[in-house]
């Protein structure tokens, strides 16, 4: 701390930590179904052009969003439909609009749908977001053909509960899944967490996020390859859990497609790996790791 740091200051971080870790609510002798060593969750972040649009990008990063709809997401959902891999397809409802063959066909094939937003943002005004909310969870519900469960969202925990949605897969704060409150201490939800190292995006895409492209670099698909299984060989030592964030514009090209056959393929080979859509892991963790009442 310097002499211009308010004296109070450094309380208020102490404060802030400890309160953080009272709201994220860790699940204690954590258990997956017999047989099952660990869960492998893929999931895709499939917005194609939207959030290149939201973020004022040039032509040839929402060029690069369109062949993720047109190309990509074709060439990854065939592969995982090969490996006969369910996956979590995380949307906005506006893709609903955009490329609803595209989502039928993931339907038709048994993969999941969840909500990732309407236009890939949250307003602060509580009204707009109960509407692009309840929008959202009503396009792909009608795809579905059944209630959409999850989210990968910034949206208030509480308009999540009150339309059915029971998992978030929008965290690094842990390694495991686990219960998250509000800032009130209140609404739990069940968080599935990533982390940025298993995201392609920060292996295979300059400029993300409006990152300076002298921080990144467009890494060979068999050193991601290495980083990715060592990621999952130390889990599944550990009985863990990994969750992949993948972009069909950034993984839908076809060596990137071939690496992460390449990976699944390899895990195949030790016994109790377990591909679960988010769904079918977060109802395994509320009925067999409900959380209990924090008032006792």
């Amino acid at each position: 701390m310097n002499q211009t740091t308010p004296p109070d200051a450094f309380q208020s971080l102490v404060d802030a930590a400890r309160f953080q870790r009272r709201r994220r609510i860790p699940i204690p002798d954590f258990a997956y179904p017999e047989g099952v060593k660990i869960a492998v969750n893929f999931t895709l972040d499939f917005d194609a052009m939207l959030l290149r649009r939201l973020l004022n990008e040039p032509w040839g990063q929402r060029a690069k969003g369109e062949f993720g709809g047109r190309v990509g997401v074709w060439r990854i959902m065939e592969m995982f439909d090969e490996e006969e891999v369910k996956v979590t397809l995380f949307t906005p409802g506006r893709i609903c609009e955009l490329y609803p063959d595209v989502l039928h066909h993931v339907v038709a094939c048994g993969h999941e749908l969840a909500d990732h937003m309407w236009e890939h943002e949250v307003y602060a005004d509580p009204a707009i977001e109960d509407a692009h909310l309840s929008r959202t969870l009503a396009a792909l519900s009608a795809i579905a053909g059944k209630p959409v469960t999850g989210t990968r969202s910034s949206h208030t925990p509480g308009l999540l509960k009150s339309k059915g949605v029971v998992y978030n897969s929008f965290t690094s704060a842990s390694y495991m899944p686990f219960y998250e409150l509000d800032a009130e201490g209140r609404n739990p939800i069940l968080q599935l967490p990533f982390h940025y190292a298993l995201d392609d995006a920060m292996f295979f895409s300059f400029g993300w996020l409006d990152t300076p492209n002298q921080a990144q670099r467009v890494m060979d698909v068999d050193e991601v390859f290495e980083i990715w299984w060592d990621a999952f060989e130390q889990q599944y030592r550990q009985g863990g859990y990994v969750n992949f964030l993948l972009h069909p514009f950034v993984s839908g090209h076809a060596m990137r497609v071939d690496m992460i056959q390449r990976l699944i393929q390899r895990m195949k080979t030790l016994p109790g790996v377990w591909f679960p859509t988010c769904d079918e892991l977060a109802q395994h963790v509320l009925a067999q790791h409900p959380l209990k009442d924090q008032s006792e």
